[in-house]
C-alpha cells in the first residue's frame, strides 16, 4: 500500500504503559511507528520542576509528548520546555477519563469546553515549531457526537491545528473506570470516517479497539491519515509493531524474529541496569513479544519471577529466550 508521508501507524500514550522503556523496545520493533509518552502534565513540569519525566533516548525519535492541562499558558511554557527536550510533536490530552484527570480540569471533560481547548492549543502552537496536536474522544456523558465532535474540530482548525487523533468512543466520566472507559462505551468509527469526510483539510488519526496491522491498513485504504493502536501494540509487541514497516509502509523490518529484538535490548537493560535501574522496570513491557508462539507462557513465568529479584540482570532476560528456544525444539 503507498501511504503518504504523514500518514502514520503510532502507538497511543498509555498511562503506565509507555513509559521510556517502553518507547525503546518499540522502537526496536519499528523504525517508522509514531511514539508517545504517557501524559505528563503542564503543571507538573511548571510548578512542579519534574523534568526528569521528559527524559527520553535519542532512538525513540519519531516521538511525541502527551501533555495535559487546561491554563493556556502553563501548556505553552510546558509545550516550550519539551521543544527544548527535543520532542518531535506536542499533543495535548482530551481524551483521558480518570477521576484525576477530571479534579485538574483537564483530559476528556474538556470535551464540553471547546473553545477553552482553541485557547490552550494557539497558545501551545504559538510557543513551539514543533506541530501541535490534539488526541480527544467523540464527546462524554450523554453528549451527541454527532454534534459535540463537529463543532469540537471546528475549534480546533480555528486554533490552526492540522492533525487530530479521536478515539472513537465517548467517556463516561461518572460510573465508569478509566479501563471500563477504554471497553464499555461502544466504537463509532463510522462517525470518525464522517469526520475524515468533512474536515478533508484536517489529517485525521483514528483509535480505539483497533487490534491487528490489517485493520490499521483498512482505515488508511478508506481515507484516514493514521492509525494509532493502543493495547494490542503493548500486549503483542512483535504482531503489531515487529512487521509493521513492512506491512504499513513497505519498507524492512529491523528484525526477523523476536529472538533478534531481545538480543538487541540487552545492551539497554544492562545500561539501565549501570545506572541503578531495576530489571522490571523494562522487562514487563516485553512479556508479550512472544504471545501466541511456543514456549510464551515459560517465557512470561520466567520474567514474572526473577525480574524482581536483587541482583536480576540481562541474564534472566537471556535465560528466558533459551527457554523459548528449548520449547521451539521440543
Amino acid at each position: 500500500m503507498d501511504v503518504p508521508d504523514r500518514a502514520y501507524l503510532s502507538v497511543a500514550p498509555m498511562m503506565d504503559w509507555t513509559d521510556r522503556h517502553c518507547r525503546y523496545l518499540h522502537r526496536l520493533l519499528s523504525r517508522r511507528v509514531r511514539l508517545y509518552t504517557e501524559m505528563v502534565t503542564a503543571p507538573a513540569l511548571v510548578r512542579g520542576g519534574a523534568t526528569h519525566l521528559l527524559r527520553f533516548d535519542p532512538t525513540e525519535h519519531p516521538v511525541a509528548l502527551q501533555l495535559g492541562g487546561s491554563d493556556p499558558g502553563e501548556l505553552a511554557e510546558a509545550a516550550a520546555m519539551a521543544e527544548a527536550e527535543g520532542y518531535d510533536e506536542i499533543n495535548l490530552n482530551v481524551g483521558c477519563p480518570s477521576d484525576r484527570v477530571q479534579s485538574g480540569t483537564f483530559g476528556a471533560v474538556l470535551m464540553k469546553s471547546p473553545a477553552l481547548v482553541a485557547d490552550c492549543l494557539l497558545a501551545m502552537r504559538q510557543a513551539v515549531s514543533v506541530p501541535v496536536t490534539v488526541k480527544c474522544r467523540i464527546g462524554v456523558n450523554d453528549q451527541d457526537p454527532a454534534v459535540v465532535l463537529p463543532d469540537f474540530l471546528d475549534h480546533v482548525r480555528g486554533a490552526g491545528i492540522n492533525e487530530v487523533a479521536i478515539h472513537a468512543r465517548k467517556a463516561w466520566l461518572d460510573g465508569l473506570s478509566p479501563k471500563e472507559n477504554r471497553e464499555v462505551p461502544p466504537l463509532d468509527y463510522d462517525l470518525v470516517l464522517a469526520m475524515k469526510d468533512r474536515f478533508s483539510d484536517l489529517s485525521i488519526w483514528i483509535n480505539g479497539g483497533i487490534g491487528s496491522l490489517e485493520q490499521a491498513q483498512s482505515f488508511l485504504a478508506r481515507g484516514l491519515d493514521g492509525v494509532m493502536i493502543g493495547r494490542a501494540a503493548y500486549q503483542t509487541p512483535w504482531d503489531t509493531l515487529g512487521t509493521a514497516d513492512q506491512v504499513i509502509w513497505g519498507e524492512a523490518s529491523p528484525f526477523a524474529s523476536p529472538d533478534e529484538a531481545v538480543r538487541a535490548i540487552v545492551p539497554y537493560i544492562d545500561a539501565h541496569l549501570a545506572e541503578g535501574g531495576g530489571l522490571h522496570a523494562v522487562t514487563r513491557h516485553m512479556l508479550g513479544l512472544f504471545f501466541g508462539r511456543p514456549g510464551a507462557r515459560a517465557w512470561r513465568r520466567h520474567l514474572s519471577e526473577n525480574a524482581h529479584k536483587d541482583g536480576a540482570n540481562s541474564d534472566v532476560v537471556l535465560a528466558a529466550l533459551d527457554l523459548i528456544e528449548a520449547r521451539r525444539a521440543a
